[in-house]
């Protein structure tokens, strides 16, 4: 039977839109996309890796497991702060990733929301 475990952050929007911050199903984990306040992309990517490193924590990993980040910004032309800042986390890891420009992301001070896969070696 496969063990699973949701982390929720309680915010009001996890019901109402029906879905949890992270699953650990296994030794698999998926990080819902994840933003934080900022005054540049940089900052705000810097904040999303290291509220993601908790998460992570609470799961029984590191950021040494993550194996995809899928990158959303709404400005493609900042991608060099984006990826200076994805680099001081994961320049010897080097998970596999995605950068993307969109329209718009939930709210208009949020430029960056990076989503994360991990896999954590069986023992």
């Amino acid at each position: 039977m496969k063990q699973i475990k949701k982390i929720a952050t309680g915010a009001p929007w996890e019901d109402i839109v029906g879905y949890s911050r992270a699953i650990r199903i296994d030794n698999i984990i998926e990080i819902s996309g994840t933003t934080a306040p900022g005054i540049n992309e940089y900052e705000q990517t810097i904040a999303i890796i290291e509220s993601v490193k908790n998460v992570l924590q609470e799961l029984n990993a590191d950021l040494q497991n993550v194996i995809r980040t899928r990158i959303y910004c709404t400005d493609i032309t900042k991608w060099e702060e984006i990826g200076k800042a994805h680099a001081t986390y994961f320049k010897k890891i080097k998970p596999v990733t995605a950068m993307v420009e969109v329209a718009r992301l939930i709210d208009p001070n949020i430029f960056v929301e990076i989503e994360f896969s991990a896999i954590v070696p069986k023992k």
